[in-house]
């Protein structure tokens, strides 16, 4: 009973699975299971110089090597076969197509790539293309891919190896990696030697001559390895322009041109490093560099113009051979005279070379196609060489420009300690000096005006006919005008209201006791900076004299002393009420004090009514 019941069991078990698994069974899509394919055969129909043929092609077509050079049209058709019509996207990865084309499949049209009917224009086979393919055009059996280029000479057109396939592991794991090698590639090739080529043109702009001081005496290592990076990141940049901004023959012979430029610059550069520069015997080295330049502007004139690529591929053997012997030269002067520099270069010289070499059979002889050049790629080294030579160079001048400048640091300190002993010592002679002419100043002012009315004071007391009254006011005339030299001292220079108030406080009184009333009429008045210490006294001693003429000989009962300002000048006026002068003899001392100090005098005088009046402007 038991094993019955097993048995069932066991039954409805596998019942219940084969259910489960036909229901997922139905459930499910039917999925291509077809990976990429890559299409290596075909047929090819090519137009000629007007003759059209068909035949069949296995792939990779190289134009150059098929047609000697000539221009033409060609059309690809490539079948392929799948076993079931997929429902995802597909994706089309060509390495290289060029120049111009269009992608077809099974007769749909699914990219253009340039102008079919323009020659020489633009180039699409720098960069490799991806194609997304909608999965409702393919279709289960046979398929075809048509692809229809039209052929430039000698710009490396034809038509790689295709893959079509599933748009993930295409795109992602074919064509990314391609257009990162390719065309990212050549963007930060171009960007690693603009960089490299600007510091080394900025480095020999700012070269000087340490022995003659503005003289420039710069270094040619940094000149030409800024040409050999600047000449390189343009060629490079080449392979990231589809269309270039020039017609194709000056564009390509540019090229070209680019090409050699980078090649013979790093050619003088090791010419420079290895010291031949400096022997007289080795200069003769420069010629075949320049040749180089020149032989391949001409060869691939005549390869583009004449459409016959032989010119350049030829020219470029005699190129390799020019470099080969002068890098194995090069290279025999370093094992000579080893240096860190030297053997750097010479390394990264000969890798250059064997990738040049390489580059020449696998490109311009062999019929392979859709390979890309080695030397790109090895110039990073080259060019890695140069920046830390000319960094190194740099910072052994930097190091020795530092010992100068330290050295010329302590120099100019050492004068300037000996310049400020010197300054103290002429500021402790000015100081002197100055105290001198202090003393002179005052003595002469005290011989001029003290002196001047003691001896008065002295001629008339021997005359015996003066006054007691005469002789008293010259003996205050004498004190108060020494009481004033003093003030002076204390005067700042261009204060004209702090010499004004001087006077009013000591010749106030006197005034007083002379029966005269004094009347003060003096605004704010703005600094005259022109009036220094000694126009400040010689207008104290000017108006001590208006004013002792008036205590002397106007018989006045009032004196008025006025200032002001009119606009930026200042007015200073001493107005009495006495008898009155003739103003056609206007004292002497007034007229030659007031030029001293710049001033504009006016005195107008009649009875009642004496002014003597001062501006500064």
């Amino acid at each position: 009973m038991r094993s019955r019941l097993a048995s069932l069991l066991a039954l409805w078990l596998a019942a219940m699975l084969l259910a489960g698994l036909a229901g997922i069974s139905a459930a499910a899509p039917v999925e291509a299971t077809e990976g990429p394919i890559e299409l290596r055969a075909g047929t090819v129909t090519t137009t000629v110089d007007g003759v059209t043929r068909t035949e069949p092609v296995a792939l990779s077509y190289h134009w150059d090597r098929q047609h000697g050079g000539r221009p033409g049209f060609a059309s690809f058709d490539l079948p392929f076969s799948l076993r079931a019509a997929p429902d995802t996207p597909w994706g089309i990865f060509i390495p290289r197509a060029g120049n111009v084309f269009e992608v077809r499949l099974n007769g749909a049209l699914l990219q253009v790539y340039g102008d079919m009917a323009e020659a020489n224009g633009a180039d699409y086979a720098k960069a490799p293309i991806y194609v997304p393919v909608p999965g409702h055009l393919l279709a289960a059996g046979d398929n075809r891919l048509q692809i229809r280029l039209r052929a430039d000479s000698a710009r490396r057109a034809g038509l790689s190896r295709v893959t079509v396939g599933p748009a993930a592991p295409v795109r992602t794991e074919l064509f990314e990696s391609a257009y990162t090698w390719r065309f990212t590639g050549s963007v930060l090739l171009t960007a690693f030697s603009l960089i490299v080529g600007g510091i080394a043109l900025a480095l020999w702009l700012t070269q000087v001559d340490t022995a003659v001081q503005g003289r420039h005496r710069r270094d040619g290592i940094y000149l030409w390895a800024a040409v050999a990076e600047f000449c390189w990141a343009i060629r490079v940049a080449d392979g990231v322009i589809a269309e270039p901004p020039l017609p194709w023959v000056p564009w390509g012979v540019l090229m070209a041109a680019c090409y050699a430029g980078w090649a013979a610059s790093a050619m003088m550069f090791c010419y420079h490093l290895s010291g031949w520069a400096q022997n007289p015997r080795l200069r003769w080295a420069r010629w075949p560099v320049a040749s180089v330049v020149a032989g391949t502007v001409v060869s691939s004139w005549l390869a583009l113009e004449r459409e016959q690529p032989a010119w350049l591929t030829g020219w470029l053997a005699i190129e390799i051979v020019i470099v080969v012997v002068f890098v194995g030269a090069f290279a025999v002067a370093c094992v000579r005279h080893p240096s860190t520099e030297r053997t750097l270069v010479a390394v990264a010289a000969l890798v250059t070379v064997a990738f040049g070499t390489r580059d020449w059979l696998v490109i311009r002889l062999s019929d392979a196609y859709g390979e890309t050049t080695w030397v790109r790629y090895s110039s990073v080294f080259f060019g890695i060489a140069l920046l830390l030579i000319v960094l190194r160079r740099f910072h052994a001048v930097s190091t020795q420009a530092r010992g100068w400048v330290a050295a010329l640091a302590e120099r100019v300190a050492q004068r300037e300690r000996e310049l400020a002993q010197t300054y103290a010592e002429l500021e402790q002679v000015a100081r002197d000096q100055a105290r001198t002419h202090e003393r002179e100043r005052i003595l002469r002012d005290m011989h001029d005006g003290v002196g001047s009315h003691i001896s008065s004071a002295i001629r008339q007391l021997q005359s015996g006919q003066t006054s007691s009254e005469e002789l008293l006011r010259t003996l205050r005339d004498s004190l108060d005008q020494l009481k004033l030299s003093i003030d002076s001292i204390h005067l700042p220079p261009g204060d004209v209201g702090a010499l004004l108030a001087a006077l009013r406080y000591r010749l106030e009184p006197r005034l007083q006791a002379a029966g005269i009333a004094f009347e003060w009429a003096v605004d704010e008045l703005a600094p005259v900076e022109r009036l220094d210490a000694h126009a400040i006294r010689q207008l104290q001693f000017l108006l001590f004299e208006a004013i002792s003429n008036v205590l002397q000989h106007a018989h006045a009962s009032v004196l008025r002393l006025e200032a002001d300002m009119l606009g930026e000048t200042v007015r200073v006026r001493v107005v009495d009420n006495g008898r009155g002068f003739d103003v056609s003899h206007v004292p002497a001392a007034l007229l030659e004090r007031s030029a001293a100090v710049g001033a504009r005098l006016s005195v107008e005088s009649r009875p009642g009514r004496t002014v003597v009046q001062l501006e500064f402007a």
